[in-house]
């Protein structure tokens, strides 16, 4: 067996010995295959000695005889086997060879820059991008011995970038790259640790046989690219590192800066023990790890897109043989200037090869997205109002701020569509004005105001509920004033005992529930699975059915619940996927506390229930360019991985929907939304609204090509149908409001709200 062999064997003939070795392997080995062009290589080395004199062809058999002294040529020089391919191949004597076989490199590298860099030794950790670098820096020579280190072996899944044959696959990857070496180059030092770098072998790595010059890092593990640091700074070698994702390469001085952090100072806030590093197993433990060397911000948009499709698609990080082929270019080139003396600097490096050879001067065309519009202006209030003319009446009581601010502040609780709450609020004249503020909704979810009208309804129930609270009466003057008007709803208040005419009072349903109002919060946490009594369930049920026209219908069977879970996690990723819909889903995410406090409006990262690697899913999706990759491959799936968890922790799915699909059921359907979620909330039922796709159906079926492209709308069409089937829901009925239902032990924080001051004017 020759697979643990990486070394030639070398025969020399004018030494006695050596040539009855040679002798006994050619009597021994009669199919050995047998490689003499010693004559081509003399004729190529006097060429080179003599650069400036032009040897006519017939003068070379002379030159050749003088330059070997008369000696015979099949005596000449070194006889090289290499066991594992059962080759024996003449060449020239050591320096020769060297001489000639690095003679184009003059004078990028001088003979004299040459001999420096042949006392160089230096380490290669890891040899699936490490490869290309071993093998260019022997080819280069640009150090005189590498200590290459790597305990895996060829898979056939590796040679997308490892240059070898299929007769290797299955063989340690440190004996390939030094065959490979020994091929090119036999008189090239090369140590294999085919073990990998451990605690146990790295001092020996590092310092057997002299110290190296350098390390170039290009393994995967966490563990091992820190301990090689803290070895490297201990003994001050310089570490290169190459990730051939956008010709990234770190460069680590610790020889001109012993005291320099490792990592160029981005693990600071962590602490460093070996210990824990070596067990960490799961990728959410070596996170914290990876993603301040990595720097996610950092790396192309083809490698987000291809980490979102990690386990779903494809089963690891993507490597092109062209990045890898560069890599070991862009290292090698580096490598030798710090050699020289020529390179003496330590940072993060890209050489981006689609940024740095592109097309210029062109302008990418964008798909269609709805545009900005302002907030809604005093002037525009101040004309609504004096356009709809409503006259107070003598009953109407005129509520004083504290009265005021307590039942505008109850209805500010109410949730809205990513809690973009889209409104505006004035009093006047003793009725209180509720705006339509568009510059906080999501255009594409909010497909003809619908989310936005939800909205208002739970702001109605929530102002109703607390005036009722606070013992007024309360008229609204009926929804819609003006299909087109941003002026949504007058409300009244009376004092019940002096009241004449009690028509049209918002009547006392369910008044018991305003005491849940400022607990009601969106629960997003995930909690194992417990059944919740149909009786419990029955109570949200029933304050539903307290608004007319509004129905709900619970489905708790695992099929029908898996079923729906399809159908959401596939609506949420439709709606990332698509352009107006990413840009919504930008508008409402929070991704850290500080710019949830500054905006109050959206939802916090820091609310979801999710792993530290699905929160960098999350983030990196926030690339359009991530996404829109995505699309060309016709993936994404990993997108639907968060609503799936979600779904399948839930104890039911629940709909509410309206006899009718109409501008006021939607705004009527929004106040039985908020007395379902009342209702749970007073009953301890934790609640997630998940009515992502209720408002795609809903756009599908009034805009339809507009909106989607034809795949899309064949997908929405087949949900469509499951949908409406999974609910028992006619043509016509209209999609309200899907959510989740669960228990829970835990009371997350509400999300923030924007001040009663900063929505409420009074004139």
């Amino acid at each position: 067996m020759t697979n643990n062999l990486y070394q030639p064997l070398f025969y020399r003939l004018n030494n006695i010995a050596e040539k009855q070795q040679y002798e006994l392997l050619l009597q021994s080995n009669p199919g050995i295959y047998i490689y003499d062009e010693i004559a081509g290589q003399l004729k190529e080395l006097i060429k080179a000695l003599n650069p400036s004199v032009r040897i006519k062809a017939e003068e070379y058999p002379e030159l050749i005889k003088k330059h070997v002294n008369g000696q015979n040529l099949f005596e000449y020089g070194v006889w090289v086997y290499y066991p594992w391919s059962n080759r024996l191949v003449h060449v020239l004597p050591e320096k020769e060879f060297i001489d000639l076989r690095t003679a184009a490199n003059r004078n990028k590298i001088t003979t004299s820059e040459r001999d420096i860099l042949s006392t160089k030794k230096v380490g290669v950790i890891g040899l699936s991008v490490g490869q290309s670098v071993a093998v260019t820096m022997a080819l280069e020579r640009t150090c005189g011995e590498l200590r290459i280190a790597d305990f895996d072996t060829l898979e056939l899944n590796n040679l997308n970038r490892i240059r070898t044959g299929l007769h290797n696959l299955g063989l340690l990857k440190a004996y390939s790259v030094a065959r490979e070496i020994s091929e090119i180059d036999p008189f090239f030092k090369v140590i294999c640790y085919t073990e990998g770098i451990t605690e146990e072998n790295i001092d020996d790595f590092f310092t057997k046989g002299g110290k190296l010059d350098a390390v170039i890092d290009e393994c995967d593990g966490v563990d091992i690219k820190i301990l090689c640091r803290l070895k490297a700074k201990e003994l001050q070698v310089p570490v290169i590192m190459e990730a051939s994702d956008r010709g990234t390469v770190d460069v680590e001085r610790f020889d001109l800066e012993p005291e320099r952090p490792i990592m160029h100072g981005w693990l600071n806030h962590l602490k460093i023990d070996f210990n824990i590093l070596k067990n960490l197993k799961t990728a959410e433990e070596k996170l914290p790890y990876i993603l301040p060397i990595s720097g996610l911000d950092n790396l192309s948009s083809r490698m987000k897109a291809s980490m979102v499709e990690i386990e779903s698609t494809i089963t690891t990080w993507p490597q092109l043989a062209s990045a890898v082929t560069l890599g070991g270019g862009i290292t090698t080139d580096v490598c030798r200037r710090i050699f020289l003396d020529e390179f003496h600097e330590s940072d993060r490096y890209f050489v981006d090869i689609e940024k740095l050879i592109c097309d210029k001067n062109t302008v990418k065309q964008d798909e269609t997205l709805p545009q900005s519009v302002e907030t809604i202006q005093h002037e525009e209030i101040n004309a609504l109002i004096k356009d709809v003319n409503i006259t107070a009446t003598n009953e109407q009581l005129d509520l004083d701020y504290i009265t005021l601010k307590q039942i505008v502040g109850a209805a500010i609780l109410a949730p809205t569509g990513g809690n973009s709450q889209p409104w505006k609020w004035r009093y006047e004249s003793k009725n209180l004005y509720l705006f339509h503020d568009p510059e906080h909704n999501a255009p594409f979810v909010d497909f003809n105001n619908t989310a936005s009208y939800i909205g208002y309804g739970t702001a109605t129930e929530n102002l109703v509920l607390k005036a009722h609270e606070l013992h007024l009466e309360v008229k609204i003057i009926p929804f819609p004033l003006n299909i087109a008007s941003k002026l949504i709803s007058i409300f009244q208040f009376f004092n019940n005992d002096n009241l004449n005419n009690k028509e049209g009072l918002e009547l006392h349903l369910v008044d018991e529930l305003a005491e849940a109002i400022p607990d009601r919060v969106a629960n997003r946490k995930l909690s194992p699975k417990i059944p919740i009594e149909a009786i419990r369930l029955n109570k949200i049920i029933s304050a539903v059915k307290t608004v007319p026209g509004a129905n709900l219908k619970f489905l708790t069977n695992e099929k029908e619940v898996e079923a729906i879970g399809e159908i959401i996690a596939k609506a949420d990723r439709i709606r990332i996927m698509n352009r107006a819909g990413h840009k919504d889903f930008l508008a409402e995410t929070m991704w850290t506390d500080e710019e949830a406090e500054k905006h109050k409006r959206g939802v916090e990262v820091s609310s979801l229930d999710i792993t530290p690697s699905e929160r960098v899913g999350l983030k990196i999706t926030s690339d359009w360019e991530v996404v829109n990759h995505l699309n060309k491959w016709q993936a994404g799936k990993g997108l639907e991985k968060l609503s799936r968890k979600a779904t399948a922790c839930a104890s039911a799915i629940g709909l509410i929907s309206m006899d009718k699909h109409s501008v006021e059921s939607f705004y009527n359907g929004g106040r039985a939304v908020e007395r379902a979620w009342l209702a749970a909330t007073k009953n301890n039922i934790s609640f997630q609204p998940l009515s992502i796709s209720t408002f795609l159906l809903n756009r599908l079926v009034h805009q339809g090509t507009q909106a989607f492209s034809e795949n899309t709308i064949i997908e929405l069409t087949e949900m469509k149908k499951e949908f409406e089937t999974l609910f028992s829901l006619k043509e016509d009925m209209g999609k309200i409001f899907l959510f989740r239902v669960f228990i829970a032990d835990n009371s997350p924080k509400r999300s923030l709200r924007v001040p009663v001051e900063e929505v409420l004017s009074i004139a």
